[in-house]
């Protein structure tokens, strides 16, 4: 799996993104060294989620505390790299819940999609980080807008070709589409916070629609 996420000196990395509402996105750099016990286990980064999303309201302080932490757990957990499950054909992706728990809606898992799959254009209701475990993906960033007609037509404002090691966010109403350009599966490591379903939208480009979903 990929070497990309293992570190054993402290190291500047610069290669995470966050992406904003309105379709803009910055890097964002942190350094991160192992802990000393090199054991931060899921049941740590849970707790860490936990407290992070109780002291913080702010979604994008939420996301830059927690996608270093999120880098340390595939890290020091390399295990959680092979727990993926191999997607239908018919379907061409699957997901392997992590962490779901009841009354609690925060969401952990390992999501991967065959080659040639492309997503429909979304937005996820919620704060999200996503760690590109293997293969390669291009990420293309859209905006939302009025027309005389529509007030959900959408333009795409700009892409990202993203490979193992890298880490993405979103805020809650940015909206992307993805879709794998490489010949392999790409296998990524998903985070979601506590979806509003009545703001999680599919937009349908050609028509300036958009449902939910």
């Amino acid at each position: 799996m990929n070497q990309q996420l293992s570190a054993t000196v402290t190291e500047i990395y610069d290669n995470n993104y966050i992406v904003f509402d309105e379709g803009n996105f910055s890097h964002y750099e942190y350094s991160y060294s192992p802990s000393a016990t090199n054991n931060y286990r899921l049941y740590r980064f849970l707790t860490d989620l936990e407290d992070t999303i109780i002291n913080y309201e702010n979604e994008q302080e939420i996301i830059k505390i927690l996608m270093p932490k999120v880098r340390q757990l595939l890290t020091e957990s390399d295990w959680i790299q092979l727990e993926y499950i191999e997607p239908n054909p018919s379907i061409g992706w699957s997901v392997k819940m992590l962490y779901d728990e009841p009354n609690f809606p925060l969401t952990v898992q390992i999501v991967t999609w065959l080659p040639g799959q492309k997503s429909p254009i979304h937005n996820h209701g919620t704060w999200g980080i996503v760690a590109i475990l293997s293969g390669e993906e291009k990420n293309t960033f859209w905006r939302k807008y009025s027309t005389e007609k529509s007030d959900n037509a959408v333009k795409s404002v700009g892409e990202r070709i993203l490979e193992a090691g890298d880490i993405i966010a979103f805020t809650s109403n940015a909206i992307h589409q993805v879709e794998v350009i490489s010949d392999e599966p790409v296998i990524s490591f998903n985070v979601y916070g506590i979806t509003d379903f009545n703001s999680r939208f599919e937009f349908d480009f050609i028509n300036q629609t958009a449902k939910n979903f």
